[in-house]
């Protein structure tokens, strides 16, 4: 007659399948809560663990039927285990065993393990990721038939575990959260810039172009000595020259072709040959297309022109960069001088000002979707221009005209209601 195992060996027995139980508990939550990323970056520096994780990680079906099979096989072996201890040792007190082995997986084989692995689950997954894959192959067959009944009930809720990969691509919207949230693992100065450039998609060239009633220019209908003011002064490497307004652009001057210009102004010999060719590009294209366009034509200035070939505003390639990187110097401030905050929560500002920037700076949403300027949105609320004394409120906001000059608002209130 066989000899009956003594309660060492079982209670050993049992002991090692909770320890094989706890290390499948931690497997799925590391291998399900590591950042990718972080395992491709490791496997960029020849980590094994880091690539057998990833290789794994590539059909999540399989590594689940892998991780549970060997989880419910060690729970339920032990269970058996437990039941024939309560019965030959202990008067056969099987719910007392249960509960015992309950409480037992609870906090040494699910809690402990699987919090362990939140902590730290690149670490927890690359250091299993070697046994998960022996487990795999000695299991393949029961994992293909367990994992083929189970893609079939998944069919019949629409469901595919394929689609799990396309959890890892992430939206525009959802980098910038993921940079937000990154904290001081990337510096502020830096998340702004990446942050800009993710936000650069959705802009387009009549977002950030210098409107004409802002461009600073050379008009040739005007002295030289006038030419030479505006060169002396300006701080701008190029400058527009145009003959009464800029839709009669010339060309564009370098500053440092400025001296033969002035001379050759002065003498009244033609000043065409000191210019640069006139480099059009249209207001509805994407920032990042003009920027590539800006590098491939070797080119960093340019006029704006609408649908029909109107010339709207300038763009250079530094109007972009700013972009990027923000205004040079202490661009708050700058915006502070911009829009002047009254003790009511109203701001004063330039009715040429742009409506993206008072957004930014007062964390408002005031719409910017047919107008960029807030002339512009007036002029096209009203269907007329403006008046001076004239107060408007468009959605929650109320704009008060202060003063207007040549047609153009020069002074306004905005309040949000």
């Amino acid at each position: 007659m066989q000899e009956e195992p003594s309660l060492f060996i079982l209670l050993s027995s049992v002991i090692g399948l909770l320890i094989l139980s706890a290390f499948f508990s931690g497997s799925e939550t590391g291998m399900m809560a590591a950042n990718k990323i972080k395992l491709k970056n490791l496997s960029k520096k020849s980590h094994k663990g880091a690539k057998r994780s990833l290789e794994l990680l590539r059909k999540p079906d399989l590594l689940l039927s892998t991780i549970l099979v060997g989880n419910n096989f060690a729970n339920i072996l032990a269970s058996a285990l437990v039941t024939i201890i309560m019965i030959e040792y202990f008067g056969g007190s099987i719910l007392l065993g249960s509960v015992i082995l309950t409480i037992v997986i609870l906090i040494f084989s699910e809690i402990t393990p699987k919090t362990m692995a939140a902590i730290k689950p690149e670490s927890f997954a690359t250091r299993s990721s070697f046994l998960l894959k022996i487990i795999s192959f000695v299991f393949r067959p029961l994992i293909v038939i367990t994992n083929l009944i189970s893609s079939s009930i998944l069919k019949i809720f629409n469901l595919n575990a394929k689609d799990a990969s396309d959890n890892d691509n992430l939206n525009t919207q959802e980098l910038k959260t993921l940079l937000d949230e990154s904290g001081a693992l990337i510096p502020k100065q830096y998340r702004g810039m990446l942050s800009s450039i993710l936000g650069m998609e959705e802009l387009v060239v009549e977002d950030i172009m210098i409107p004409t009633s802002e461009i600073i220019g050379i008009d040739l209908n005007q002295s030289p000595e006038m030419a030479k003011n505006i060169i002396e002064s300006t701080q701008y490497s190029k400058l527009p020259v145009f003959k009464g307004s800029i839709d009669n652009i010339e060309g564009i001057l370098h500053l440092k072709d400025s001296h033969a210009f002035l001379d050759a102004f002065e003498d009244g010999n033609e000043v065409k040959v000191f210019l640069l060719d006139n480099y059009f590009v249209s207001q509805s294209t994407a920032l990042m297309i003009q920027l590539r366009e800006f590098q491939l034509n070797d080119v960093n200035i340019a006029l704006v022109v609408d649908e029909y070939g109107e010339i709207e505003g300038l763009i250079s390639i530094e109007d972009i960069f700013k972009e990027i990187v923000g205004k040079f110097g202490n661009s708050r401030t700058e915006l502070e001088k911009e829009f002047i905050k009254l003790k009511d929560g109203s701001i004063v500002t330039d009715g040429n000002s742009r409506i993206r920037d008072l957004n930014n700076f007062k964390d408002w949403s005031i719409s910017e979707e047919n107008s960029k300027t807030i002339n512009g949105l007036i002029t096209e609320h009203l269907d007329q221009i403006p008046q001076a004394n004239l107060c408007v409120e468009i959605g929650v906001y109320r704009f008060e005209i202060l003063e207007i000059d040549d047609n153009s608002i020069t002074k306004i209130k905005i309040k949000k209601e």
